[in-house]
């Protein structure tokens, strides 16, 4: 009798921790659900003013570098696009602008993993400033606040292969094409080849593309004299940076 009562109590033992230890990863695998839950659910709100308000341009430009690490390592913020659209119709408080090239291979907001209302994007062939992409600059920061102002020129850029090849486009009725050229061409001046003076020498085509950025954001200064007391007075950063193809990263350069 003594025997089958140690059994019995026994067997309640061991299935009392069985159950046990099924409640217990029961639990821990509802955890793993609701974290991954968490992790894939889709952001739908956008940049208010009060954020951009908030936030310094030394704040936005890690923000944004830390994005371009999102990209670079392919896990994206999941958004909800058919939300933020409604949003933003109400406003857009966007933090920053970039000034970019029009080269399709430069998705700039997946760059910096942005969304909708996050940035304002400028595109010109070779990333060159002019009197409207200026214009729009002092919209961007004036006027809507955004606080960061970023050329990105980047690698193997064709509008800078043409300027380094002397391309005469005006020759083949592209007159136009041919003033833009002759406006990065500056960016070649006081650089040493070390071999050729042609885009198939990439390190010399990677430093005038370098070049090039930089000499647009001394321009933006030059030609907005509202810009560049903005920034003296610490409001504001114009700084240039250069995107890598081949890796995804956006190298800022100053």
């Amino acid at each position: 009798m003594k025997k089958q009562i140690k059994l019995i109590a026994l067997s309640t033992l061991l299935i009392s921790l069985t159950s046990c230890n099924q409640t217990s990863e029961d639990v821990n695998q509802k955890n793993v659900v609701a974290e991954d839950t968490i992790k894939q659910s889709p952001i739908a709100s956008i940049m208010t003013a009060e954020e951009q308000a908030d936030m310094s341009p030394d704040e936005i430009i890690g923000r944004l570098k830390k994005g371009n690490e999102n990209f670079v390592s392919n896990n994206l913020t999941q958004r909800d696009h058919s939300a933020q659209r409604r949003q933003a119709m109400i406003g857009q408080y966007p933090k920053a602008i970039v000034l970019s090239c029009v080269d399709s291979r430069v998705p700039v907001e997946d760059v910096f993993d942005l969304g909708i209302g996050d940035i304002f994007v400028a595109r010109v062939a070779g990333n060159i400033e002019n009197k409207d992409i200026v214009g729009s600059m002092e919209f961007a920061t004036a006027v809507a606040g955004s606080k960061v102002v970023i050329v990105m020129g980047h690698t193997a850029c064709g509008a800078v292969k043409h300027a380094i090849d002397n391309t005469d486009a005006a020759s083949m009725g592209m007159t136009a094409l041919e003033d833009l050229l002759n406006e990065i061409k500056p960016s070649l001046e006081g650089i040493e080849p070390n071999g050729e003076i042609s885009s198939k020498n990439i390190p010399f085509t990677n430093t005038v593309i370098n070049a090039n950025a930089i000499k647009t954001v001394e321009d933006i200064r030059k030609r907005s004299p509202k810009m560049a007391e903005m920034e003296d007075r610490g409001e504001i950063k114009i700084v240039s940076a250069v995107y890598d193809m081949e890796t995804g990263k956006v190298n800022f350069q100053k």
